[in-house]
């Protein structure tokens, strides 16, 4: 059997309570876990603070005369304290006769009566309580309480914590701890004493050390009940100066700033005596000045996920009016834009998580920092500052340390630093996020109160917000902007994941090169000359971004372009790493053989790029797009043959619907390769969330039909919620997974079909199966047809 040293809970202690404001936070939290009636009060009373202590101990050791140095003593001594303390502290300093005993003396008096006091009205302890749960660490009784109540169905968790820890706060504050309790049926006050000090013997095991509960003392009235931890031979400075910080922001974040003041859990805190300094209070002004807002709500209804998402544009520093958008995603989009294609998270987690909601307001900082007359954005300033962050509640508790001036818990800060226009920093944010015991189990705390554990659920929770906070509200930002400022696109990452792309693959076909047999360096030469192909078209497609700049048109070239160069730059990456796995992998005498295998495949993808470079090459044309003669027969043909490779491994099968008399139009033949190309992409995409969860024949189907020219496209995915038909086609709106996720893809298709005077858009009739959208028809106008 394990036995346990006394000093390890002086380590465990250490470990697990890593702050004083943590240590408040539990110490509290237990008071109303207590079910104080009249909250829980916090009370310092110091009477010569720490450092001042210090410098008198210097004085002392100098020497001098006893009175002179018993006089500066008393000089120190605060007025504000409390009488009994004062009376004690002076009565250890007016009994000594030398300046070594006063010395001692000294000490011994601000180990004593220098002290914290918290305390509740809750339903207290019994001595039994006080020997067999508190005294019992990692007690399972909250737990159980807890588990049971997730059983029953109900609504509310009973207590806030259940480790049985959080009385290990106090040494933590102070080396000896004294608690009074009593229950309502308890004559007398309960004692129990304990001197963490006596815990730093490196011989003494755990149950060497005497700590006992006694009974004593007249409580403050007969039906009296509550607990009061009193903290001595404290750790650290305690001052008025600090502590009216600490009520400023640590304490005034410790409950949900954004409740109602009068709903709030009541916590008072109190200086010396009756000296209270008040908790600072969220002005509902704040809120009321932001410039932009994002607000969620996550619910889990009979086993189906949903999130509501509302992004508002209200004051951006430019005429426009307040612009709102409401997102609403279910298990389908959830699927492919949290789970996504990698399959890291289990889908599960999707209902596992339970509901929660949030809430984040943005300031636009440069705004804030402007010449102020008024002193009104000085004093807004303050307010932001002093609330600055993403707060996460459990319960109307704080869990920590999410929204601390040094955690970016939602990568915030690394984001905005690859983006350009609105930096959605996390100091520009005053917001929360709401959970709750009961209705999000599986969201729970690390051992150390330093977070949340790395669970699925906690996954789950954090791409939702940062989809809501960077992808959602920063978009729709990006959006509102372009729409009343005319702002073009900024493609400046998609040109980096260009130049990575493109690296890998040169690296991979070098080492191709150095491992291939003399039999297959045919194939890695044909693998080279795609690699120059794609690299040229690249090269002019920079060329046409920068024309298309300085031109200062609207986006739907130079984005178009950006965004194929990056789709293709991915699948000659991808097809040449896989080559060199595959290599990697083939081992024995069968080599030969099973090597030719793998480059007649590697040999096939490359034709499919080789395809892929030819179609788009009309993207990158120099000089303006123009119009000319060509069939959409012909185009569609062109598309389905450079994607043959990539429909092979998906496993998707291709149906085309073309009249024998092919359709002539009159358009800018790049433009409408866009449009199927993004078609396309987003098919595959979300033909695999689908295929992953069922059994199907994943199929495309493309139609053209003339009088006038249309071309309808349509796949059996997921398919799109009615409610965002309409959504779906704004700039920056995607719901892929994170490392899929642009925005822009379809977007450009309908600009580049209404810049030929025709129009893009997603049939309004729902499929019987899934009741989500599936048809995406392109209708140009019959003057488009020669």
């Amino acid at each position: 059997m394990f036995r346990i040293t006394a000093r390890t809970v002086l380590e465990l202690g250490s470990e697990l309570i890593s702050s004083d404001i943590i240590a408040f936070y539990e110490l509290i939290k237990n008071g109303f876990d207590a079910q104080s009636k009249t909250g829980v009060e916090v009370r310092f009373d110091i009477v010569v603070p720490k450092h001042a202590v210090s410098t008198l101990a210097k004085q002392i050791v100098k020497g001098g005369d006893i009175e002179t140095l018993r006089l500066a003593v008393h000089s120190e001594i605060m007025e504000s304290a409390s009488a009994a303390a004062k009376d004690g502290f002076r009565a250890l300093i007016n009994q000594v006769t030398d300046p070594e005993e006063l010395l001692s003396a000294l000490w011994e008096a601000e180990r004593r009566f220098n002290t914290i006091r918290v305390s509740d009205t809750g339903t207290g302890m019994s001595a039994e309580d006080l020997e067999k749960t508190f005294l019992v660490i990692g007690t399972g009784s909250r737990k159980r309480a807890i588990e049971a109540a997730l059983a029953s169905g109900a609504t509310k968790s009973p207590f806030l914590g259940e480790k049985g820890i959080g009385r290990l706060s106090a040494m933590r504050l102070g080396d000896h701890l004294r608690v009074e309790t009593a229950k309502q049926s308890d004559p007398a006050l309960n004692f129990l004493v304990i001197n963490w000090k006596d815990f730093n013997n490196v011989d003494a095991m755990l149950d060497d050390i005497p700590v006992t509960p006694t009974i004593g003392g007249a409580k403050p009235s007969e039906a009296w009940s509550g607990t009061s931890i009193i903290i001595s031979d404290l750790t650290e400075n305690w001052t008025e100066a600090r502590v009216r910080e600490m009520a400023g922001k640590d304490l005034a974040r410790l409950t949900d700033p954004f409740a109602d003041a009068g709903g709030r859990p009541r916590i008072a805190l109190f200086w010396n005596n009756d000296n209270r300094i008040p908790i600072a209070t969220m002005p509902r002004e704040l809120l009321a000045a932001a410039h932009a807002r994002v607000r969620g709500e996550y619910t889990v209804v009979k086993g189906e996920p949903q999130l509501v998402i509302t992004s508002e544009a209200l004051d951006l520093d430019f005429e426009h009016p307040p612009e709102t958008q409401v997102v609403t995603l279910s298990r389908a989009d959830l699927e492919g834009l949290v789970i996504g294609k990698d399959g890291d998270i289990d889908d599960s987690a999707l209902d596992s998580v339970g509901p929660f909601s949030f809430e984040a307001h943005w300031f636009n900082r440069r705004r804030l920092l402007r010449t102020d007359t008024t002193g009104q954005l000085m004093a807004l300033r303050e307010e932001q500052n002093r609330w600055s962050g993403i707060l996460l509640f459990r319960d109307r508790f704080r869990v920590f340390p999410y929204g601390d001036d040094d955690d970016d818990w939602l990568d915030l800060d690394r984001s905005a630093l690859r983006r350009s226009g609105y930096t959605l920093n996390k100091t520009q944010f005053v917001g929360r996020v709401n959970i709750s015991r009961v209705g999000n189990p599986n969201l729970v705390d690390q051992t150390n109160r330093e977070g949340l554990r790395v669970t699925p659920e906690q996954q789950v929770m954090l791409k939702v917000l940062h989809y809501a906070v960077q992808d959602r509200l920063g978009g729709f930002l990006r959006e509102v902007e372009r729409q009343y400022k005319g702002q073009k696109i900024d493609l400046s990452d998609a040109k980096t994941r260009v130049k990575s792309l493109e690296d890998r693959a040169k690296a991979a076909i070098a080492r191709l090169r150095r491992l291939s047999p003399d039999t297959a360096q045919t194939d890695v030469e044909e693998l080279q000359q795609t690699l120059a192909e794609f690299s040229d078209f690249a090269a002019k497609a920079r060329v046409r971004i920068e024309q298309v700049e300085q031109e200062s048109r609207q986006m739907i070239e130079m984005a178009g372009v950006g965004l194929m160069v990056e789709v293709v730059a991915h699948e000659l990456a991808r097809a040449t790493e896989n080559a060199l796995r595959t290599l990697d992998g083939l081992k024995g005498p069968e080599v030969p053989d099973r090597l030719r295998g793998q480059f007649a495949n590697l040999q096939a993808e490359m034709k499919s790029v080789n395809k892929r470079v030819r179609v788009l090459d009309p993207m990158s044309v120099s000089g303006r797009q123009r119009t000319e003669l060509f069939t959409l027969n012909e185009i569609v043909k062109d598309a389905m043959e450079a994607h043959q490779a990539q429909f092979s491994r998906h496993r998707i099968t291709p149906i085309l619907s073309l009249p024998e008399r092919p359709v002539r139009i009159r358009a800018v033949k790049g433009m409408m390769v866009q449009i199927i190309e993004n078609l396309i992409s987003n098919s595959v995409y979300w033909l695999d969330i689908r295929g992953q969860r069922d059994r199907f024949t994943p199929e495309i189907r493309i139609a053209v039909s003339s009088d006038p020219p249309t071309l309808i496209f349509e796949d059996n995915g997921r398919g799109v919620a009615p409610e965002n038909r309409e959504t779906i086609f704004k700039l920056f709106f995607s719901l892929r997974d994170s490392k899929r996720r642009r925005g822009l893809g379809l977007f450009i298709a309908r600009e580049a079909a209404t810049h030929h005077g025709g129009r893009l858009y997603l049939e309004d009739m729902a499929d019987a199966e899934t009741g989500r959208l599936h048809r995406f028809v392109l209708e140009l106008p019959q003057g488009a047809q020669q």
